[in-house]
Order: C-alpha cells, then structure tokens, then sequence
C-alpha cells in the first residue's frame, strides 16, 4: 500500500493535503468545506455543492460544463454532503486522467484545478441569485434525498436512535437537512448561504494521484486566498462517555418487518489503542458474518433477520440494529445483550479475535483501491483528529490484545433502545 501524505496549511483556514500513488492512472481534486451542523444553516449548506457543480461565470449551463468535462478526457465531477461528529462537510470534486496519457501533452491536471477553482469562487451568481432552474432541479433533488432516507427503513431507524441518543445536541442533526426547511429555499436564500459558507468554512483541499500535486494546489490556494474569510476552526470535540439509564422509544409506522436499535456509549478513549480495542471488539460482537450476534441471534436462534453492530469513532457510538418479527423483541433484545455480556468475560476464542482482526486488516487495505477511497479516509482522520494511515492502523489493530478487547467491552453501557414497528402511534 502506498500512502504518503503531504499537509499544507495555506492560511484563512485552508489546508491542502497531497498524496501521491503512482499506481493510478488518475488524480483528485477535492475541496471539502467543514462547518458546525447547526438547525439554522444545515439544509441550506446541503443545497449548495449539487448547485455549485451546475456550472460558473464562463461555463453559465450545465451544457457548457459538460462540454468543458469531455475536452478534458471526460472528466468526471461528483459532489456530496456528509457528517462527522458535530460538523458537517460539503464536498466538490473533479477527477481525470493524468497528464503523462493526454494525447496532446494537455495540462490536465491544471484545467482541472482551474474548474474547481471556479466553481468555488465564481458560481452562476447573478445580481444575488442563483438561476431558478438550477434552483429548482435541486432543491427536489434534496428533497427526494431527505425523503429516501426516511423511506429507507434500517437507515431511518438507525437515525432516530442516534438522534434521540445526541438529543440537545449538533450530533443529532441529520446532514441533509429537512423538508420543511428545503421547500423554502430560493435562489436568493441560496446565494446568501454560498456567502455566508464561503466566509465562514475551514477548507480542506485534497490532491490524490500521480501527478504533479503542487500545479492544482497553487491555482486552488491562489484562488481561495483572495476571497474575504473568517474561517471557523473545527476540533474533535469529547461526546457524552457513560449511559446512566436507559431511554425506550417506540414509533409506530407501516412496516411489515419490526426495526430494533439499541445504541451503547463506549465509555472514555483516551488514545488509538484503545479506540481500535474498541472497533476490534464491535467486529467481533456484530461486525462480520461470523460475529456473534450473526452466528447467535440470526442463525442459531433465529430471531432476527439481520443482526450487525457498528462503531461510530466522530461520536464514542455503538450501535446495534436487527430486523425482526415484532413478537420476537424482548428475546432478540435480551439475547444481544447475552452476547455482549460474552465478549466481556472475555468468552471468545483466539480464532475469532484472529478472523475479527483479518476483517479490519482487509478493509482497511482497500482504502487504497481509489483516489475516492483515499480521499474518504483522509477526511475522516483530519475530522476526528486521528491523522494516520491505513498502514499505521493495521499496525496499530496487529498490537491489540484480547484483554483490551474485554476491557472495552466492559466499559460499553445501553444508553437507548429504539423499536420501529407496525401499528399507530398512542
């Protein structure tokens, strides 16, 4: 696996990151703006990098954009919002063949860095507003965002439970935003919020490739500087450790197949053994095929259709969902408590702390399959304040002991147990 990663913080809360591979024949570039989730901007920010992409001064429609992708070896641009912890990150991103295959020894990966530049700093702003039809292609396309992960039902209900676990809390804020708030956006709103982000995001730039990293970020760097900012910082920031009693919710909803949560606080992690204790202990509990929640409480018993635990490290979160016949709640409840109650009398045997660690292992050595992957694992790191490699994590999980595995468990406490089934709310 080759990783090497070159930081370089350019002022006014912009950083750009470069790393180099010289296995791809591509390279990234990422601009990925941070800003603290918060009620009164997040739907509004969610809107912006899907409009931002539509086109900019001198490439005014979507046509012209994609005219401009093709001369450049097809191009491909791609844009996202996601959520770590208590922030939230707007992503735009541009990706093309190197320059050492352009036929005509075409700069590539400099008229790449010059679109992206001026998508962030040049947008179809005219006279306060974004044009209407972009405006309004996306403000549906959100819309029918929100909406899908509502209709997603795991995922719903995986949402609620973490929401009513960060209750009070920015963690609680879901990262596309909400319907009632989408529905009102306009494209003077839209404008306004692209002012008010620009000024006030940290920005992180990511080169990841073979090329010649330093031609996008001097362009990228340049063009950034000279806008007017004042950049909020962005820190991990320590979440609620211990659950002193346990908070039940039931939502009532048409499904034909019951959805049970239960969300655990991990306790405190004061460094990255103990955090990969941590994983390594949620692998075995629920994170593989042959976990014990899988062998047990799905096939052995028969009590769910699926049964999966996951670790959140932004927020020191564990969660455990399954889907099952609602007459089966209180034993499927009861017997993933069981099993969690096994790995901490240490009731696992040296082949399954093995197979758990391989799974990590292989996962992780495919961070390295794409500059997207690359770039994924970057922003995590730089987020929660991690800052290591996927070697350096493999490292790290090949020292960890089955006797720190049991102490993490042992610190892990129920904190919510949320049900999703069928029927009509009281």
């Amino acid at each position: 696996m080759s990783y090497s990663l070159k930081r370089q913080p350019a002022g006014n809360g912009i950083h750009y990151n470069v790393i180099n591979d010289p296995k791809f024949k591509h390279n990234r570039i990422s601009a990925n703006l941070i800003v603290p989730l918060d009620m009164s901007t997040v739907t509004d920010y969610a809107l912006l990098p899907f409009v931002m992409r539509k086109g900019y001064q001198g490439c005014a429609d979507f046509s012209a954009l994609n005219a401009r992708l093709d001369d450049l070896y097809g191009a491909s641009l791609s844009a996202d919002v996601s959520k770590i912890g208590r922030y939230q990150i707007l992503s735009i991103s541009i990706q093309s063949i190197d320059d050492r295959f352009a036929i005509q020894k075409e700069e590539l990966v400099k008229e790449c860095a010059v679109t992206l530049r001026d998508m962030l700093i040049s947008p179809n702003i005219v006279n306060g507003a974004f044009p209407q039809i972009d405006i309004e292609l996306e403000r549906q396309y959100l819309i029918d965002t929100i909406e899908s992960e509502i209709n997603d039902k795991r995922a719903y209900a995986m949402s609620r439970c973490k929401a009513i676990m960060c209750e009070g809390d920015a963690a609680a804020i879901r990262r596309y935003g909400y319907i009632d708030r989408a529905k009102l956006l306009t494209p003077q709103s839209a404008a306004s919020s692209y002012d008010r982000l620009m000024r006030m995001a940290a920005i992180e730039l990511c080169f990841v490739g073979s090329g010649n990293g330093d031609t996008a970020g001097d362009i990228l760097i340049k063009g950034l500087s000279a806008m007017k900012r004042q950049p909020l910082s962005y820190a991990p920031e320590p979440m609620k450790t211990t659950a002193k009693n346990v908070n039940e919710h039931i939502e009532h909803m048409d499904v034909s197949q019951s959805k049970l949560v239960m969300g655990f606080r991990t306790g405190e992690i004061a460094n990255i053994g103990e955090q990969n204790a941590t994983r390594l202990m949620t692998a075995i509990l629920g994170g593989t095929p042959f976990s014990k929640l899988f062998m047990n409480v799905r096939e052995k018993l028969s009590l769910c259709y699926y049964c999966a635990a996951r670790f959140d490290r932004a927020t020191g979160i564990l969660m455990i969902d399954s889907g099952i016949e609602g007459d089966n709640r209180e034993k499927a409840q009861a017997e993933i408590l069981n099993q969690l109650e096994a790995v901490k009398r240490g009731d696992f045997t040296d082949e399954e702390l093995e197979n758990a660690r391989l799974s990590m292992k292989n996962s992780l050595r495919s961070v390295s399959d794409s500059p997207g992957s690359i770039d994924d694992w970057n922003l995590m790191q730089l987020v929660s304040g991690t800052g290591i490699s996927p070697d350096e994590d493999i490292a790290a999980l090949d020292g960890v002991t089955g006797q720190q595995v049991i102490e993490a468990a042992k610190k892990v406490s129920l904190d919510t147990v949320y049900l999703l089934t069928g029927g009509q709310n009281q």
